[in-house]
């Protein structure tokens, strides 16, 4: 079953669903929540309290509109462009990231988001 969430944040609302991860599951059970964003070139990520180990698969490498969970920081993570550790035209994270899912249409309106903007996590309805 797709688990449909909305990611509010500056305005906007975006649709995403995520996938049958193990992270994923834990990040639905966690819903709602709140943080205040970061922003790293074209990627937004926040602490969302959340722990899960990096799980096989795991990648630095994604793709647009990538949904991913970033062990180390506990970290939910929207990948919607080049980061500063991208080459080419890959987008890159950090460190490999869980895949969690991806946000289902076009989401320029995310480059607007400033660092430090609040951002709430939930269920779609």
């Amino acid at each position: 079953m797709s688990k449909a969430i909305n990611i509010i944040t500056h305005g906007k609302t975006f649709t995403a669903t995520l996938n049958d991860s193990v992270t994923a599951e834990a990040i639905w059970s966690a819903l709602p929540l709140e943080s205040k964003t970061n922003t790293w070139g074209d990627e937004i990520y926040f602490d969302i309290g959340v722990s899960v180990d990096m799980e096989p698969g795991a990648s630095a490498t994604v793709q647009l509109y990538d949904l991913g969970y970033w062990p180390p920081g506990h970290a939910f993570c929207i990948f919607f462009g080049r980061t500063p550790m991208s080459t080419g035209n890959e987008i890159r994270a950090a460190s490999p990231v869980n895949l969690i899912g991806r946000i289902e249409a076009l989401a320029e309106d995310l480059r607007k988001v400033p660092d430090g903007s609040r951002i709430r996590l939930e269920k779609a309805q």
